[in-house]
């Protein structure tokens, strides 16, 4: 099973969620950046149908790739120190 790890760090002016080197949008505040990630770790782990999927990687460029849709990863939010 694959692992993933979404880390709550600061980020243009705000907070943004993290997955590698690749940032959510900015969130204003710690909480609504730690809210996010929550609830895209939670549909990350919510077993769904077979269907496309597109995503950005580091470089800036866009996958298309099919997600099956019971091979779900596992995934945590790493809350780190509220500084801002």
């Amino acid at each position: 099973m694959t692992h993933i790890r979404y880390e709550i760090v600061e980020h243009d002016g705000g907070w943004a969620y993290k997955l590698g080197d690749v940032f959510s949008e900015t969130h204003p505040t710690h909480d609504s950046a730690l809210a996010a990630a929550r609830a895209a770790a939670a549909r990350q782990s919510t077993s769904g149908e077979t269907r496309p999927i597109a995503y950005q990687d580091k470089s800036g460029r866009w996958h298309e790739e099919v997600a099956q849709g019971v091979e779900r990863p596992d995934v945590e939010v790493e809350d780190g120190p509220k500084s801002a």
